[in-house]
């Protein structure tokens, strides 16, 4: 018999974020059969549960290929490649994000899945581990996180690290070595 999180010492008990958070999932037809939306939505709970977030969020995911995620990287970064995840977040200053009754839109995480399976090969793992950590790291950008620095990668790498730890506590099955290092830069 399991012992509940909170009774066990060695376990710090899970930190659920107080809020109410809709998880979109868009997946290009490609790919629908390849991916479970499922465990993308489990991976941006989890990190929205370690990071606290609280009030009435919204966000979307969206799976697709090389091709958009090139036209995209070269229309927002002038880089003209594909990458593995691009994030879109909400520039509205903080107080108008959240109209009265309504929710607060965080913004859009686009993940290339060729990208994404490669990555998984190169690292023998799961594709489905590959696409929950790119999927932490875009929510991860979404709240604020970047890498830009030394200080801020260290801060972004060690949340990401302790999400798929409990990503990984959640799905026995999970690899976690070689599953926490960045993405996107």
């Amino acid at each position: 018999m399991k012992t509940p999180a909170a009774a066990n010492p060695r376990r710090p008990p899970r930190r659920r974020a107080k809020g109410n958070f809709r998880i979109h999932v868009q997946v290009g037809a490609r790919y629908a059969r390849l991916v479970k939306p499922a465990r993308l939505r489990q991976a941006a709970q989890a990190t929205l549960d370690q990071q606290r977030a609280s009030g009435r969020m919204e966000l979307t995911i969206v799976i697709t290929g090389d091709d958009q995620l090139r036209r995209l990287n070269h229309a927002f970064r002038q880089i003209d490649a594909p990458t593995d995840v691009l994030s879109f977040g909400n520039d509205q200053p903080p107080g108008d994000l959240e109209p009265p009754g309504g929710l607060c839109y965080l913004g859009d995480i686009v993940i290339s899945y060729t990208r994404a399976k490669a990555q998984a090969k190169a690292g023998g793992h799961p594709i489905e581990a590959e696409l929950q950590l790119l999927v932490v790291h875009g929510v991860l950008h979404l709240l604020g996180h970047d890498h830009y620095t030394r200080a801020e990668k260290a801060i972004m790498w060690q949340a990401q690290h302790e999400i798929y730890a409990e990503l990984a506590r959640r799905s026995p099955n999970h690899k976690t070595d070689k599953m926490t290092r960045g993405h996107g830069d």
